[in-house]
């Protein structure tokens, strides 16, 4: 990729633009603006995470896999985020996947490199944190979500998530693939994306996602979406909503 000297200068991360400025700079010599193409394997499981990326405008899923080959989604992070948390937390692997579920750009970090730059405190490592228990949130209250809520509230929830981070109405999806990160059958998922696009809230064509109706499909969602939202913009002052049309 030819360098793009106002990707740095403007980092689309919200993490990266957090920052104070000389924080920053200390970081700028080891950013590498990198592709991250759909399918990609950002890392494995028990594997060794040798990169932090933060993404500007691709998806991550981070996923935990069965014996059987089974997978559900665990994490999803996109500009707002970070992928490769484990090496601030006095870890070089963990037990889940990381890979692009949606194409984009995003800036690599030597995973040495920023956990030495955590180690000496202050912003960096400040901000980490917060985005950290940010993280937790978001997972204790999926862990919620999934066992009392019904797959329709779920979904929409999902969905408006996949657009929160991609900032975006449209963005590509196929059932298949979002069965697999809900942990259900596709079935389930034909069976509630129609209700959705019953309800004008959705249209789903050819692995295509389109939001319609945003405040119904805030409405469907269950509170599990505010609860999550409300904390990391309590958390990550840096991360308002986008206004909407």
């Amino acid at each position: 990729m030819s360098l793009n000297k106002n990707a740095f200068e403007q980092p689309a991360n919200r993490l990266l633009a957090a920052l104070p400025a000389t924080d920053y700079e200390r970081l700028v010599p080891h950013l590498k603006l990198v592709m991250l193409p759909v399918q990609k394997i950002l890392y494995e499981a028990a594997e060794p995470i040798t990169h932090v990326y933060f993404p500007q405008n691709a998806v991550i899923s981070i996923v935990t896999s069965m014996k059987d080959g089974s997978t559900v989604e665990v994490g999803i992070v996109s500009n707002e985020g970070m992928v490769g948390i484990p090496v601030i937390l006095g870890g070089k692997a963990t037990t889940t996947k990381a890979f692009v579920q949606i194409g984009g750009a995003g800036m690599q970090i030597e995973a040495d490199v920023l956990r030495a730059e955590f180690n000496r405190g202050g912003a960096i490592q400040n901000l980490l944190l917060r985005y950290v228990r940010a993280i937790y949130t978001e997972l204790t209250q999926s862990c919620a979500c999934n066992r009392l809520h019904a797959l329709e509230a779920r979904l929409a929830r999902w969905l408006l998530t996949v657009s929160d981070r991609l900032q975006s109405e449209d963005f590509p999806l196929t059932q298949e693939f979002i069965a697999q990160m809900l942990g259900v059958r596709r079935s389930g998922v034909t069976v509630a994306a129609s209700t959705l696009s019953r309800g004008k809230m959705i249209r789903y064509q050819r692995g295509q996602i389109n939001i319609l109706n945003r405040e119904d499909l805030e409405a469907t969602s269950c509170e599990c979406y505010r609860v999550i939202q409300n904390e990391f913009a309590r958390l990550l002052g840096n991360q308002p909503r986008r206004d909407r049309q």
